[in-house]
């Protein structure tokens, strides 16, 4: 049974005999498509992040006290966290390249110098995010979900209106705990 599921995978991957078409690569995991759909929200990204950094947040919380407790540590449930963690922090990278940089933040036309200015300072932040996140991943400390909360709200406020930034700011800038 695992031998003739092995064969088929690789037969997806052999070359076909005749006039062929080439098939689509197969992708580890489903990402937002990069056609100008339509369909996703920007500030729905924001909002996903922001839940993404609440549940990091209560994973470290978790962890921590499971940490601290005087009995012994359930190991399962501490792995779970730290996987939850670790995997809510990578959607947060995955979303920031594959949706942010690669499809939303537009290089500006040359000798503009404001647009220019602009295009820098969402590249930074969107690095910030990526860097927080990526430390979230290493720790248990918060003020790395601090940091990618503010540096998300910083964000918007260089790419939304005032008043979607309004919204967003109101959505998130209460206590998560």
């Amino acid at each position: 049974m695992i031998r003739n599921a092995l064969l088929l995978s690789i037969a997806a991957f052999a070359p076909i005999a005749g006039p062929t078409k080439s098939a689509p690569a197969p992708t580890a995991q489903p990402l937002h498509c990069q056609v100008p759909c339509g369909i996703y929200g920007d500030q729905m990204r924001i909002h996903m992040l922001m839940e993404d950094a609440a549940t990091i947040e209560k994973g470290m919380m978790q962890i921590v006290r499971m940490e601290a407790a005087e009995e012994k540590i359930n190991s399962n449930q501490m792995v779970r966290w730290v996987m939850t963690k670790d995997q809510h922090a990578q959607s947060i990278q995955e979303t920031v390249a594959s949706y942010w940089l690669a499809q939303r933040i537009k290089s500006p036309k040359e000798g503009d110098e404001n647009a220019t200015k602009k295009y820098h300072r969402q590249l930074s932040l969107l690095h910030g995010i990526t860097v927080a996140a990526m430390k979230c991943k290493q720790t248990t400390e918060k003020e790395n979900v601090d940091m990618l909360r503010e540096l998300a709200l910083e964000f918007s406020s260089t790419y939304f209106t005032r008043e979607d930034l309004e919204h967003i700011k109101k959505a998130h800038t209460t206590d998560h705990r």
